[in-house]
């Protein structure tokens, strides 16, 4: 299993919500692409990256910092958060992304989300941010009213292979991650699995990583020191 760290963003600051909530925001670096230099020394080979800010904007807000970070270090980099249009997919294409992840356009735009697909293969995943058990979009700021497992499943029929499904009330609250939900995922689904939100500490780690998902996110556990990335890294393994 891979360990995903987790740099989110918002007015180019790395940022963790809490449950989601643009109002319970805490700011950990305003330089995001010096976390990077830490990230590698612990042995990081992954970095998930979410413009929190372009995902309620619907556009791209945090282009120059992503770029920044790109530029710090060869890690495998996933960028979420307000992609809605080729262009944009092209745009971190070229800048060297290896992969993107859609969220709401992947709810609200199916044809989008086909051509993208066809054209990029498996540089694209989707998002799946789950509240109540329904699809959350805009930013995670708005039920969709759809079934996430429904969603999901639909996904797969896609020919999505990567899924990074977030528990919403899990993120950032340090209160362990939703196994359950992790369990049912895995067992119902052929697709690659990364498990993000709440993972907390390195039981969590461990437990993910017997469901043989594909990866876990670990943000604010990094951050706050509950979890050291390079242990994680071994424990993964």
């Amino acid at each position: 299993m891979l360990i995903f760290a987790a740099i989110d963003l918002y007015e180019g600051k790395a940022v963790r919500l809490y449950q989601g909530d643009y109002a319970q925001m805490t700011v950990y670096s305003d330089k995001p692409w010096e976390l990077v230099e830490d990230f590698v020394r612990q042995g990081v080979t992954h970095l998930h990256i979410v413009d929190l800010e372009g995902a309620k904007k619907g556009e791209p807000a945090n282009l120059e910092t992503i770029r920044a970070i790109r530029e710090a270090a060869p890690l495998f980099i996933s960028v979420g958060g307000g992609i809605r249009s080729m262009a944009t997919i092209e745009k971190y294409m070229q800048m060297g992304i290896n992969r993107v992840v859609l969220g709401t356009a992947a709810v609200t735009n199916p044809e989008f989300l086909r051509a993208a697909v066809e054209e990029y293969g498996d540089k694209i995943a989707v998002g799946a941010d789950i509240k109540d058990g329904y699809i959350a979009i805009s930013g995670w700021t708005v039920s969709s009213g759809i079934d996430a497992f429904s969603f999901c499943k639909r996904m797969q029929d896609f020919g999505i292979r990567t899924l990074i499904c977030t528990d919403i009330s899990k993120d950032g609250a340090m209160q362990g991650t939703n196994r359950n939900l992790y369990r049912r995922l895995s067992n119902t689904l052929n697709l690659d699995i990364i498990a993000s939100g709440g993972v907390s500490t390195m039981a969590d780690v461990k437990a993910l990583r017997k469901m043989d998902l594909c990866g876990a996110v670990i943000g604010k556990a990094y951050y706050t020191g509950a979890i050291d990335l390079k242990e994680a890294i071994e424990v993964a393994r």
